[in-house]
């Protein structure tokens, strides 16, 4: 095997940077339990307007949405310069519903966890926020969000991992988010998580048959800020089901509080690595111009 001095940099910097969100997760505060900000959304009372995908694409300044109503017609996801979307999905009567689909602002998110330089954090205040001017683009943060929610810019020449920020800067100066704001059927409220949390088992034990006895976001993924209630099977509306009720950070807590050894490990092993495949290559330069000399 042969490597390169810039290929030798780039491992070590991928070695040193997945060791180092071990020390970083033990920073990262938890809000497990705290009373955050939050919204319910209540499927049923959602008309599939899109006014809060609109909102959203106008107070982030991204591409306005498109207008025709046919993107509803596939399953879609965020993306980049998509923060929010909204999906649509019939139920066995032919009912239609609709369903928004935005980060989940985790209790205990897994992307500011995994992120070794807390560009993904969880403020005091609730949302998870980042920082571009931190990020290392490693985008371990992309893969322990169990929402698969935060996005790369793979196209850009300074590319960045792209998320909805829950409004923290409009939450600041005590507004509401900008999708809550807009929605004009009620079907996005915006409060405390444990007074949302009593809203939605309210509606579902005062309406027997009308929801599915289950609010989403109270249990996954530890709990999250954005809790659901429906009348259907949320993963017909690209929702996950099989999202662990235990939080991310403690399901690797245990192999990331390794790091420190394998940060003084790796660097001398792959340093002999490095030196040993450059004087391997250049016996084996020698060994090839003895060869031609004597041809």
């Amino acid at each position: 095997m042969s490597i390169g001095r810039r290929e030798f940099i780039k491992i070590a910097a991928v070695t040193a940077g997945a060791a180092g969100a071990g020390s970083a997760s033990a920073a990262t505060p938890h809000a497990e339990g705290t009373d955050g900000p939050g919204v319910l959304v209540d499927t049923t009372l959602c008309v599939g307007c899109r006014a809060c995908e609109a909102a959203c694409a106008e107070k982030n300044e991204l591409p306005t949405p498109p207008e025709s109503d046919d993107v509803m017609l596939q399953r879609r996801d965020t993306a980049p310069q998509v923060f929010t979307v909204v999906n649509r999905a019939e139920k066995d009567d032919g009912t239609v519903r609709f369903a928004k689909k935005q980060c989940m602002h985790c209790l205990a998110p897994g992307c500011a966890s995994a992120c070794p330089v807390r560009a993904m954090d969880k403020s005091p205040e609730g949302p998870v926020v980042y920082d571009p001017s931190k990020c290392m683009g490693c985008r371990y943060c992309m893969v322990a969000c169990p929402f698969d929610v935060p996005k790369y810019e793979y196209d850009s020449w300074k590319p960045r991992v792209r998320k909805c920020s829950f409004c923290a800067d409009r939450q600041a100066k005590g507004l509401k988010p900008a999708c809550t704001e807009v929605c004009p059927s009620g079907a996005l409220t915006f409060g405390r998580r444990s007074e949302l949390l009593e809203l939605a088992k309210t509606r579902i034990y005062t309406n027997p048959g009308k929801y599915v006895p289950h609010v989403y976001g109270e249990h996954e993924a530890g709990g999250t800020s954005w809790l659901y209630i429906t009348d259907l099977d949320l993963e017909k509306l690209a929702f996950r089901a099989d999202v662990p009720e235990k939080d991310i950070p403690s399901h690797v807590s245990g192999a990331l509080s390794a790091p420190p050894f394998v940060m003084t490990l790796w660097p001398p092993l792959l340093m002999g690595l490095y030196v040993f495949s450059r004087r391997k290559n250049g016996a084996e330069g020698e060994e090839h111009g003895k060869e031609d000399h004597h041809g």
